[in-house]
């Protein structure tokens, strides 16, 4: 390793023995963070199945949305599209989401992924392009939600009603996040049974009218390759946001691996099943297949109730997306607040546990966004989602070059040839998403696209001067992988491969008084055991 240690452009990471505290008890912000002495903890109330159904709402919620891929290419193509990209995108991202929110269990998420790679520069705009890209997929579930309520309500079509519903139905679903994890949990579980029982009964009722030649149907001439790439895309991603809520789930390394299998294979059944089984009885034509058409499927084979119950299952599908998706956005600003890259007040609790200023700032991007089309927002939210996806693939493959060593509770069984050739059709779909808007000259997307780099590109610098200044206070940057680490090696105080310090310009560096250890890096020479302070006056990080 001794490449790294020399290497002044990759942030020294602890390739130790991640603390266990499977009791559930964390320091603020997490087990990850600095702890001020008397700080008052919080509990991890995340376990198997409520973080199963929060990375299903995370990723899918149900069939809904899958409308505009069948109406922009047909039922053939969005048949084997729901066959082939699973495996092409979700299972790649699921894997790395698996390796690394067990690494860094923590509330950064994928920002700590990045910075322990590339620095905390781009840790920064790994943090900012997934926010803002999260903040704008959330805006969409107001929005489906109005729609698939018109066939009871049609005044939400358009006016004061549907403006008056937006922005009434987004504050009310942000003021459930705010009342805790718990309550979200409790939520996204009895949600998934609502949108589970129905769609299994409206498979079911569909079986003795499907005429097979509707899967068949394709004309290559009408496709809308641009639409239905980037609604197949959306409906398959996001597996790593739930990563912003490792420091809030109990055990971690066992519970992720287990919860991302179980989501893949739940995600893929209810694309599939339910959209197989609606094309066989209608197929659409003309643009027919738009926002409610799975509503019109169930009255054709199960009448008025069913298609009430659908619409229900809607709103429960609506209802518990935009809950998992504002935990994981509220929680990755407190994240971020609490690495050093925020102001530190931005990371503050409410009495429920939850991020208050996180869940103000995610709320009001939502609220901006809410009043554009579907398949408009999903064109923006996944340019700038390739963005940050791309950093997190080379992130990835560059610790595991770089960091062999690095503690890994779940490992993908892949040497690195492997995963450069299993995100290699991953890699290429991104970059075929992202050029797509400049392609077709969709000048709003590129402008968004830009506008998200430059603004990362001017924060991060005008952050460090209110830092230097004074102008707010920051938590101080440490990048010790995650934070989680002994200042041990294998449990004794001073190990050849102990490392501790503060972090300077995203590096660790010695205190006074360090000496070096045995791999190039400092260490404390008086840490005496394990539970020894590191740094005088300091907790172990």
């Amino acid at each position: 390793m001794a490449d790294l240690d020399t290497d002044a452009t990759v942030p020294l990471i602890e390739p130790q023995s991640p603390k266990r505290n499977d009791e559930g008890v964390m320091g603020y912000g997490g087990q990850a963070h600095h702890r001020p002495p008397g700080e008052p903890g919080h509990i991890r109330t995340l376990g198997l199945w409520p973080l199963v159904t929060l990375i299903f709402f995370e990723v899918s919620g149900g069939p809904f949305g899958t409308e505009d891929a069948v109406s922009a290419a047909g039922p053939l193509l969005t048949i084997v599209g729901f066959l082939v990209f699973p495996l092409l995108w979700s299972v790649p991202e699921a894997l790395i989401t698996a390796e690394l929110a067990t690494a860094f269990p923590e509330n950064s998420g994928y920002v700590a992924w990045v910075t322990a790679a590339f620095g905390p520069f781009w840790g920064f705009q790994e943090g900012l392009w997934s926010w803002l890209s999260g903040v704008t997929d959330n805006s969409l579930y107001p929005v489906m939600l109005a729609a698939n309520l018109e066939i009871f309500f049609p005044q939400l079509a358009g006016g004061w009603p549907r403006v008056v519903f937006l922005v009434g139905m987004s504050l009310l679903l942000s003021w459930l996040n705010y009342r805790g994890l718990t309550v979200v949990g409790h939520a996204v579980v009895t949600s998934t049974v609502a949108i589970l029982l129905p769609f299994l009964l409206l498979c079911a009722l569909c079986v003795p009218h499907i005429d097979v030649s509707n899967y068949t149907k394709v004309d290559w001439d009408t496709v809308d390759w641009s639409t239905f790439l980037n609604v197949m895309f959306w409906n398959l991603n996001y597996w790593d946001s739930v990563s912003t809520l490792a420091g809030e789930v109990r055990n971690p390394g066992r519970t992720f691996p287990r919860a991302l299998l179980l989501a893949v294979g739940l995600v893929v059944a209810m694309y599939l099943l339910p959209t197989v089984a609606a094309i066989g009885v209608l197929p659409g034509g003309d643009g027919e297949w738009t926002l409610g058409y799975y509503g019109q499927v169930a009255q054709q084979v199960g009448g008025p109730w069913l298609a009430g119950w659908v619409v229900v299952a809607a709103a429960c599908s609506q209802v518990g997306q935009y809950q998992a998706e504002m935990a994981s956005d509220s929680y990755q600003v407190q994240g971020m607040a609490e690495r050093g890259f925020l102001p530190r007040a931005l990371g503050r609790r409410s009495s429920h546990g939850t991020p208050v200023y996180g869940i103000v700032l995610s709320s009001l991007g939502v609220l901006c966004l809410a009043s554009m089309s579907f398949v408009e927002i999903v064109t923006l939210l996944n340019a700038i989602y390739c963005l940050a996806e791309l950093l997190e693939f080379a992130a990835f493959v560059w610790l595991r070059v770089k960091r062999p060593d690095l503690q890994r509770p779940y490992r993908v069984p892949l040497p690195v040839w492997g995963l450069v050739l299993m995100l290699m059709p991953a890699s290429l779909l991104l970059l075929v998403v992202l050029a797509m808007p400049v392609v077709s000259g969709d000048l709003r997307t590129c402008a968004w696209t830009l506008g998200a780099v430059l603004l990362g590109f001017i924060m991060y610098p005008l952050l460090q001067v209110a830092r230097k200044r004074g102008w707010a206070d920051f938590e101080p940057m440490h990048f010790d992988c995650a934070n989680v680490y002994d200042g041990s090696a294998n449990g004794n105080g001073n190990g050849a491969n102990g490392m501790a310090g503060h972090v300077a310009n995203g590096h660790c560096a010695a205190p006074a008084g360090a000496a070096p250890a045995a791999n190039g890096v400092a260490v404390d020479a008086e840490a005496g055991g394990e539970d020894a302070p590191l740094l005088a006056g300091q907790p172990r990080w």
